[in-house]
C-alpha cells in the first residue's frame, strides 16, 4: 500500500512539474494577422497597428519581453492621445491576453491535445494511486490520523507552500492572465469541442475547478463510505458542477446563446442584474427570457421555500460550486476554521455587510437600468468594478480558496458569500431544519467541533442537548458523521419549540438548562 501511495505521489508531482514547465515552452511572433485577430475593434486596430511595427515578424523567446514591448506600445499610443486631449479615443480595453495567446508558437500550439492528455492522465493516475489506498485501508470514518501533526493539514510548510501557490494562481488568473496563456492553449481542443471556440482563462479555470471537485469528490466517497448522506451529497455537488456549471454553459455558447449557469443565484451571481446581462438575455428570445424568469424565481420563491423545508444545506452543501469545492478539495483543511467567539462576531458583521452592499448595488443598478442612469449615472460601472474586484475576485477567489490551507475551507462561505447570508437568515428564523442533539450520550470527544468547517463549537450545544439552528450552519453533516455515539442528527421537524432550550438527561434525572437566550446563538 505504501509503495502505491509513494508511486502515486511521485506521478502527481511529476505531472505538476510538467504543468508548470509548460509556461516556459515556445516562442512568440507578432504578425499583422495576429493583430487583426486579437483586436476586432477597427478604430483600435488603426491606432495600434503603426505603433506595433517594431514588433511585427520578430521572434521573442521570452514571454516577459514580448508582453513588455506590447504594453509599451499601447501606453505610448494612449499617452499621445491624452497629450492631444483626444480622451474619447484612449484605449481602455486590454488586448494583451489575446495577443499573447495568438502570437504563441511552438510544440504546444502544434500538439496541444497530446500535451494536455499526458499531463492530465499522469496527474489523475497519481492522485488515485495515493487516494485509494489511503481511504480503503482499515475501517471507514474519522480516526486518530494525526491531522494536527501533518505539514499539509496543520499549517505546516507544505500547507503554506500550497496556499501561496493557490494565491499566486488566482492573482495571475484574475489580473495577469497573459502569463498563463500556454496553459490556456492546452485547453483549446476541449473548448472547441464544447463551445466551438478557443479557450479563455475562464474555461481553464472552469476545467480546473471541475476536475478538482471530481477527483477530490471520489476521495470524499471513499473517506465517508459508511455514511449515506455524505455519499449522496458528494454525488450531487459533482453532478451540478460538471453538468450545470461547466458543460451546459459551454454548449449554450456553441448554440449562440448566453453563457448561463442555471444553479447560480443572486446575490452570489452579483452580475445577474447588470445592464449588459439583462440586455443579453432579453435579446436572446424565448430562451433568454426563460433564463431571466428562472433566475428571478430562484431568488424570490425557491430560496425561501426550499430553505424553509430543508435549511440552507440544499444549496450550500448540495448544489453550490463554491461549497462543492470547499467540501471536496477543501475537506483536508476543515479543522483549521476558527471556533473562537471573536471570529464568529467578525463573521456576522462582514457577511451581512457584504449582503447589504450587494443589495444596494443591485438596487442602484436596476434604478439606472429603467431610468437611463438617473441615479449615480456612469459611476454605477465603477461600483460594479470595485465590487467585482474586492468581493468577486479578491475575497471569493484569492482569499476564499487560496486560504484553504491557512484558515480552513469555508472562508468565503463563512465570511463573504451574500447568498449564504440570505439563506442563513431564512434558516435561522423560518425553517424546519435543525441539528438535534442528545446531551446524555455526548462523551465530549470534540470531533464535532474540530471538523466543523463553519467554526461552530458543536460540542457546546451537544453537551447541553441544544438543537443547533445557527444561521451559518451549511448542513454538511460531517459533525454527525464523525460523532462516535450518534449524538447529532440532521432533521427537518416542526418549527414549534425549535428555538427554545430543552431538558437534558444527567444520570437518571432530568435537569433544565435555564439559559433562555443562548450566548452562542445568532
Amino acid at each position: 500500500m505504501k509503495y502505491l501511495q509513494n508511486t502515486g505521489m511521485g506521478l502527481f508531482v511529476l505531472a505538476f512539474l510538467l504543468w508548470l514547465s509548460m509556461l516556459g515552452v515556445g516562442s512568440y511572433r507578432l504578425t499583422d494577422n495576429v493583430i487583426r485577430k486579437s483586436i476586432p475593434d477597427s478604430s483600435h486596430y488603426a491606432l495600434l497597428q503603426p505603433a506595433l511595427q517594431g514588433m511585427i515578424n520578430n521572434t521573442y523567446n521570452s514571454k516577459f519581453t514580448f508582453i513588455h514591448d506590447f504594453n509599451y506600445a499601447v501606453n505610448h499610443v494612449n499617452d499621445s492621445l491624452k497629450t492631444a486631449n483626444a480622451w474619447d479615443k484612449v484605449i481602455y480595453t486590454s488586448y494583451i491576453f489575446p495577443v499573447t495567446k495568438n502570437a504563441s508558437k511552438g510544440p504546444l500550439t502544434q500538439h496541444p491535445f497530446t500535451f494536455f492528455l499526458i499531463i492530465l492522465l499522469t496527474a489523475i493516475t497519481g492522485a488515485f494511486l495515493y487516494i485509494i489506498p489511503e481511504y480503503t485501508k482499515g475501517p471507514p470514518g474519522i480516526r486518530n490520523n494525526h491531522i494536527f501533526h501533518q505539514a499539509m493539514t496543520a499549517r505546516g510548510w507544505i500547507g503554506i507552500i500550497l496556499g501561496v501557490l493557490l494565491i499566486f494562481f488566482y492573482i495571475l488568473l484574475y489580473w495577469y492572465p497573459e502569463y498563463i496563456t500556454n496553459w490556456v492553449v492546452l485547453m483549446d481542443p476541449l473548448s472547441e469541442k464544447l463551445s466551438g471556440g478557443p479557450a479563455s482563462q475562464w474555461f481553464l479555470y472552469g476545467f480546473f475547478y471541475t476536475m478538482a471537485i471530481l477527483v477530490m469528490g471520489i476521495r470524499m466517497l471513499l473517506k465517508y463510505r459508511h455514511n449515506k448522506y455524505q455519499r449522496i451529497r458528494t454525488y450531487s455537488v459533482m453532478f451540478f458542477q460538471t453538468a450545470f456549471a461547466f458543460i451546459i454553459p459551454e454548449i449554450l455558447v456553441a448554440l449562440n446563446k448566453p453563457y448561463f449557469d442555471f444553479k447560480n443565484i443572486w446575490p452570489l451571481d452579483y452580475s445577474f442584474f447588470y445592464d449588459y446581462h439583462l440586455n443579453e438575455l432579453i435579446s436572446s428570445g424565448t430562451l433568454g427570457w426563460f433564463m431571466l424568469i428562472w433566475g428571478i424565481t430562484l431568488i424570490v420563491i425557491a430560496v425561501p421555500v426550499i430553505t424553509y423545508f430543508f435549511g440552507k444545506r440544499w444549496y450550500c452543501s448540495w448544489v453550490c460550486g463554491c461549497g462543492g469545492l470547499a467540501e471536496t478539495l477543501g475537506d483536508p483543511y476543515r479543522q483549521l476554521s476558527s471556533k473562537k467567539l471573536k471570529a464568529w462576531k467578525i463573521e456576522r458583521w462582514i457577511i451581512h455587510g457584504v449582503l447589504v452592499f450587494a443589495v444596494v448595488m443591485t438596487a442602484v443598478t436596476l434604478i439606472n437600468y429603467f431610468s437611463h442612469n438617473a441615479l449615480l449615472g456612469s459611476s454605477t460601472n465603477n461600483l460594479h468594478k470595485w465590487y467585482g474586484f474586492f468581493i468577486g475576485s479578491l475575497f471569493a477567489g484569492v482569499i476564499g480558496v487560496g486560504f484553504y490551507p491557512l484558515m480552513g475551507n469555508r472562508m468565503w462561505c463563512r465570511f463573504g458569500c451574500p447568498l449564504a447570508a440570505y439563506l442563513g437568515m431564512v434558516q435561522r428564523f423560518k425553517s424546519k431544519f435543525r441539528i438535534t442533539t442528545n446531551g446524555g450520550q455526548c462523551i465530549s470527544c470534540g470531533n464535532c467541533s474540530t471538523y466543523c468547517e463553519m467554526g461552530i463549537d458543536v460540542k457546546w450545544y451537544a453537551q447541553r442537548g441544544q438543537d443547533i439552528v445557527r444561521s451559518s450552519c451549511v448542513g454538511c453533516g460531517i459533525c454527525s458523521a464523525v460523532c462516535p455515539r450518534g449524538v447529532l442528527n440532521l432533521e427537518n421537524l416542526s418549527e414549534k419549540g425549535r428555538l427554545k432550550t430543552k431538558p437534558i438527561l444527567i444520570g437518571n434525572n432530568l435537569e433544565m438548562d435555564i439559559t433562555v437566550v443562548l450566548k452562542k446563538e445568532d
